[in-house]
């Protein structure tokens, strides 16, 4: 008995084997074929970071060759003239548009900001920034409206201008020629907790040169506050 146990368990063992070598003749190349995509899609993955690196390396240096140049339209010129996207392309057009204001060219300036801001590749507080400056270098060339509306966009709650933003808006109120909305704009600034130190001083500055008076804002707010809770 235990001889033919033996034996059994033999033949069941070859058979075992047979199978799987005949399962592996047949679907091997499955195996084969998931290690051949396992190993290209690494090599894929580094080679492709490998060109991102080597592409922002290289847009450094042309930048900072660019920014070498002493004459401000030759140095816009040479940065305008760089291909770069994501937040290196974002960079190099904010720094065109920089160039380019201070040879006077608003509406080119304007231009390199518009492309970075409605650039969905750049990072978005680098689109933020780009359409910031755009309305502020636009300055009253355009309507005022439409400067509250692209202002507005960048004052919400979470948004990383939000206080220069609201800065602008309460500028925007000044040159409406409504004094009391501007008053209670930088009042809100000057008590935002979030606020810098040079922020809070400008808006502390422009209600006294509104002519109102800090103590007796800052009063009425605390007592509003008081009455509110």
């Amino acid at each position: 008995m235990s001889n033919n146990e033996s034996f059994i368990e033999e033949v069941t063992e070859e058979v075992r084997k047979d199978q799987l070598f005949g399962y592996m003749r047949k679907y091997g190349w499955i195996a084969v074929l998931v290690v051949l995509l396992i190993v290209g899609g690494t090599a894929y993955s580094e080679y492709n970071k490998a060109q991102v690196t080597k592409a922002a390396q290289d847009a450094g240096d042309e930048i900072l060759a660019a920014l070498e140049i002493d004459d401000d339209a030759e140095r816009a010129a040479a940065l305008q003239a760089i291909e770069a996207t994501g937040p290196a392309g974002a960079v190099t057009g904010l720094l065109v548009a920089s160039n380019l204001t201070e040879t006077g060219d608003i509406a080119g300036a304007a231009a390199a900001l518009d492309a970075v801001a409605l650039d969905e590749e750049a990072p978005q507080v680098y689109r933020d920034l780009a359409a910031l400056k755009s309305v502020m270098a636009q300055g009253d060339t355009l309507p005022i409206e439409d400067r509250r509306a692209m202002l507005s966009g960048l004052a919400v709650a979470g948004a990383p201008f939000r206080l220069v933003a609201q800065e602008q808006l309460a500028l925007l109120s000044v040159e409406a020629g409504d004094i009391e909305a501007a008053t209670t704009q930088f009042l809100a600034i000057a008590q935002d907790a979030e606020v810098t130190r040079g922020l809070r001083e400008r808006a502390f500055s422009m209600i006294v040169a509104l002519g109102g008076d800090i103590d007796a804002l800052l009063g009425n707010s605390a007592a509003t506050e008081t009455q509110d809770n």
